[in-house]
């Protein structure tokens, strides 16, 4: 039978930001796949498998010669659909020399790469992340490359907020949100975590935002999009003014983004950003928002990132599966079973493909 991972095969995942691919080869190592990425004269992006057919040398140490590759190696030369356009010393060309092309799309600012069957690819089921487009929403984020844990612990981070009043505590952490029931509801590939924390005192980063003295309700809407996209509606509002009705006027909105892709087994992308609706135009405020999530250690993300891979360390050293589950798990819990639906579908296709 085939080596089962943890990670589907079938869906798009964030491969880089669109401005990091440039006609230069990226290397990038998908789903325990090893790719190689760059940008053709025509300006589409091209990914390829990262081993060459002869000798299986990684492409990415070669060089681009137009829109082809050439292997570092022995030379040989692949076109954008990965064939094999010239061999050394020979004028015959193996037929069989080809790597293998991946599917890709560009939206959302980001490089989408399909790693499973390349029939089952259709662009238009790539994520919803159009919060991350620059228009309605504004903000910069960033990657945490090769996180050393496993994509799942993220998304179970993101799915229960509760951890922010212990790990964020004096940023945007608060006892309303423990004392506060979540609901969850979930529909197809999608779950949603709704939580709202109604006449509390902001939290430091809110209250700053708000800029406005008195009590607020604050708000924490997390979707989540099988296998590994996240968007989380969050903001404050001053209390009575309408925001659990749908008037967030006098208030602030932001909305934190995550689409995590895995890299192997244990270890992931982790492709965020943090925009929002307010001074938009405000450039050093998009900077020091950008520097409050991540800051050489400092930053809410870069919290995040250590507790990650110390839990990460702490399963592999101590494994026992399942882990325990309190009710504020349930976001992550439905998160997971939807994870589980794909990946019974996909090993059940394997399954019957090895017996037959």
């Amino acid at each position: 039978m085939a080596d089962l991972k943890p990670f589907p095969m079938n869906a798009w995942y964030a491969a880089a930001w669109c401005h990091e691919i440039k006609p230069e080869l990226s290397a990038r190592k998908i789903c325990g796949k090893d790719i190689v990425l760059y940008r053709r004269a025509d300006g589409q992006v091209t990914a390829l498998e990262d081993a060459c057919w002869h000798r299986l040398l990684p492409l990415s140490m070669g060089r681009l010669k137009g829109d082809e590759v050439v292997c570092g190696y022995h030379g040989l030369i692949f076109n954008s659909s990965g064939r094999c356009t010239y061999m050394p010393a020979q004028k015959t060309i193996n037929p069989s020399a080809c790597v293998r092309a991946y599917p890709v799309a560009e939206k959302h600012r980001l490089v989408w790469i399909w790693p499973g069957d390349p029939a089952l690819a259709d662009p238009a089921t790539v994520p919803d992340f159009h919060w991350n487009d620059g228009t309605d929403w504004v903000g910069e984020g960033g990657t945490f490359y090769s996180l050393q844990c496993d994509y799942r612990l993220v998304i179970d981070n993101l799915m229960d907020l509760t951890h922010e009043t212990y790990v964020h505590a004096e940023s945007i952490g608060h006892d309303a949100i423990t004392d506060t029931p979540l609901d969850v509801t979930h529909s197809g590939r999608t779950v949603t975590v709704t939580r709202w924390m109604i006449d509390i005192d902001a939290p430091p980063f809110w209250a700053k935002q708000l800029g406005k003295p008195g009590r607020a309700d604050r708000w924490q809407i997390v979707y989540f999009q099988a296998p590994s996209v996240v968007a989380g509606d969050v903001g404050v509002a001053l209390t009575g003014t309408g925001a659990p009705q749908g008037d967030r006027s006098q208030g602030v909105n932001g909305c934190f983004l995550a689409a995590i892709t895995p890299e192997t087994d244990k270890t992931c992308h982790y492709f965020w950003n943090f925009v929002r609706t307010f001074r938009k135009d405000d450039e050093q405020l998009t900077r020091n928002i950008t520097r409050a999530h991540v800051n050489d250690g400092k930053g809410v993300y870069d919290q995040d990132h250590t507790v990650l891979e110390a839990q990460q360390r702490a399963i592999d050293n101590n494994p026992r599966m399942p882990f325990y589950n309190l009710n504020i798990d349930a976001g992550a819990l439905w998160a997971r079973r939807k994870i589980d639906e794909m990946l019974a579908g996909e090993q059940g296709v394997v399954q019957t493909q090895a017996a037959e």
